[in-house]
């Protein structure tokens, strides 16, 4: 009788497993994304806003991408070789994404979780064909 719950038990957690698994890969459809232009806000000293726009997009995410690819270049433009996240805002309306990233920009790599090195990140960007400034 023991052995059989063992076995029982096994057969569950192999169901439970597959219930878990998908057998049809998920379709990414078409990503054709159209990058409508960046705004660049110098909020206060090494605090900067950049809004994006674009349409295409399939999730926020994508809005997140742009935002940090263009601080990533501005960082660069500045001279300066990173920058770290603060906070992105996304709305979309009518098929229009718009975003609003706040990042600081500094020469020494910033403390926190959330820090760009702008080289490679720029070179990230170039090879996923996000535009930067």
């Amino acid at each position: 009788m023991r052995g059989m719950r063992g076995i029982a038990g096994l057969l569950t957690a192999a169901a439970v497993l597959m219930a878990c698994t998908r057998e049809e890969p998920v379709a990414q459809g078409d990503f054709s994304p159209v990058y409508g232009g960046i705004e660049t806000i110098l909020l206060d000293g090494d605090l900067v806003s950049f809004r994006v726009e674009m349409t295409g997009a399939q999730t926020a995410a994508d809005v997140e991408d742009y935002g940090r690819c263009a601080a990533a270049q501005y960082a660069l433009i500045r001279g300066a070789g990173f920058a770290r996240h603060v906070r992105t805002s996304v709305d979309e309306t009518g098929g229009i994404w718009r975003g609003d990233a706040v990042y600081t920009i500094s020469a020494a790599l910033p403390l926190g979780l959330r820090t760009i090195d702008a080289e490679v990140a720029v070179r990230d960007c170039a090879a996923r064909g996000i535009p930067t400034i």
